[in-house]
């Protein structure tokens, strides 16, 4: 082999797809048409077959042939398209020559589109009796074997084309994905929520702690960062007199990578001016109970082993108080070193934790989190772990924030968000100290935001969910990368990437 010369797969099959590419372009077939007109999808022609078998109509349909089964002169097989699957019958002397021949040259993978009526076999099959066909794309790549499949997650990632054909259930759980972000949106727009975007590149990162991937604008010669979120933006329009806005937003943190975690993810910000996180949390229960409702058909859900009950109210907790519970010490006034040996006694690796605020999110992450099956409200913050939120009215040293747990995770993240320009500068400065001490995903002082927030924005109650994770849990799904299409994956090793 040459060097630079392209690996292919496949093997003697790909070659004999190849020669039978040959073969039909030399007896003048185009194996790429450019398109095809069809008159029905495959679901409509199950859904309606009593229609069909009694009118006797012709139907064309198109998609993916799945299985071919001959018997010399006939063959059945099965058709596939994004609506459904449906039998095939073809035989010799009910097509013409030309389209007999183009028939012995399909294979399992190919893409074609086919005339004919309806009937059912002896066996009861819904079948289409084939009048007519066209090659509407020749695959020279074979589909894994029909038993075994395409069983390796790594490669079903890498190679999500093949997934979608061959594992029926993996196209499910993208379509209920797109259910779940429509329902969304069509219950914030009911509650006067107006869609609007921000920016992607942003001069300065902020919004969340987290470490950004940095970029360059070559034509003004400046360092810009993927937003690690678009808290800050969304909040300018609340200053500017958007009073409910919401964004389903690419989001980009420079992190590690785990079951709930991918670099690129996709969030949904809303902000409601003059709502505090008492309102947000009601508005939550109602927003996650419809949504459930329909797109699952009921508030109980199956996930893992767990049966999952989201009907309202959820339970509710304080941060302090679930860690109470879980280790029987009351850690509101623990220093640093009492952090670190409670964590010790319970064998938590520290590395790479330090201050007060990371000790106190890692003890909870560790020891409390994975015990939060049914829907629980963590709220009432230390005001260490929430720079944006606004200070606890009744309780020195928390904020008003909650996060709703599920499964062992978190699925979303809500605040009385902090509007005294004062306050939000002292913040940002302790992030920056913090930073010089290690805490590297720690974010600089925007000081634009600072100035939108001096001419005044109301109270306001903010939320941020998870959609992937969200999708995780209402599709049963143990892996994020189960539900987003193209997961952030390590180079293939031998196949050229760097």
């Amino acid at each position: 082999m040459k060097e630079n010369e392209p690996v292919h797969e496949g093997g003697r099959e790909r070659e004999n797809r190849i020669e039978k590419l040959s073969t039909l372009r030399e007896a003048g077939v185009n194996p790429y048409p450019y398109r095809f007109q069809r008159t029905h999808g495959v679901a409509e022609l199950l859904s309606g077959e009593d229609t069909f078998l009694e009118s006797g109509a012709e139907t064309a349909i198109a998609g993916r042939i799945m299985s071919i089964r001959g018997h010399g002169h006939t063959s059945f097989g099965n058709i596939k398209d994004d609506t459904g699957a449906i039998q095939f019958y073809i035989k010799d002397a009910e097509v013409s020559e030309e389209d007999w021949k183009v028939f012995r040259l399909l294979d399992v993978g190919d893409i074609a589109g086919l005339w004919g009526v309806l009937f059912k076999t002896r066996t009861g099959e819904l079948t289409v009796k084939v009048s007519r066909l066209e090659l509407l794309s020749k695959s020279l790549l074979p589909l894994p074997e029909k038993y075994h499949g395409l069983q390796d997650k790594e490669l079903r990632y890498r190679r999500r084309y093949v997934d979608l054909i061959v594992n029926d259930e993996v196209m499910a759980v993208f379509r209920k994905r797109s259910m779940i972000i429509d329902s969304i949106r069509n219950y914030l727009r009911e509650h006067n929520f107006l869609e609007v975007e921000t920016p992607i590149l942003q001069p300065l990162y902020g919004g969340a702690s987290a470490r950004p991937f940095v970029t360059h604008h070559n034509t003004l010669d400046m360092k810009l960062y993927l937003r690690i979120a678009d808290e800050l933006y969304l909040k300018r329009l609340i200053v500017g007199g958007m009073e409910r806005v919401f964004e389903f937003s690419k989001d980009f943190r420079n992190e590690g990578m785990d079951r709930s975690h991918n670099p690129e993810f996709t969030m949904l910000e809303c902000y409601a001016a003059y709502w505090d996180y008492n309102d947000m949390m009601g508005f939550v229960e109602e927003m996650y109970q419809r949504l459930c409702e329909e797109v699952v058909g009921s508030t109980e859900i199956l996930y893992g082993e767990y049966e999952i009950d989201l009907t309202p109210p959820w339970r509710r907790l304080t941060f302090y108080g679930a860690l109470e519970e879980k280790t029987g010490v009351d850690l509101r006034g623990a220093t640093e070193k009492e952090l670190e040996k409670l964590a010790k006694d319970n064998d938590i690796d520290l590395e790479g934790v330090a201050g007060k605020a990371a000790l106190l999110d890692e003890l909870f992450s560790r020891l409390v989190e994975p015990g939060l099956i049914q829907p629980t409200f963590i709220i009432d913050y230390p005001v260490e772990l929430s720079p944006l939120a606004k200070v606890h009215r009744s309780e020195e040293g928390l904020v008003e924030r909650f996060e709703p747990y599920i499964a062992g995770f978190e699925v979303a993240n809500a605040f009385s968000e902090l509007n005294d320009p004062v306050d939000q500068r002292a913040r940002f400065e302790e992030q920056v100290r913090m930073r010089t001490e290690g805490a590297d995903d720690m974010h600089p002082v925007d000081e634009d935001y600072i100035r939108a927030l001096e001419y005044g924005m109301p109270p306001t109650g903010g939320l941020g969910v998870g959609i992937d994770r969200l999708v995780m849990l209402l599709t049963n799904s143990s892996s994020i990368r189960d539900v987003i299409l193209f997961p952030q994956m390590r180079p293939e090793a031998g196949r050229g990437e760097k």
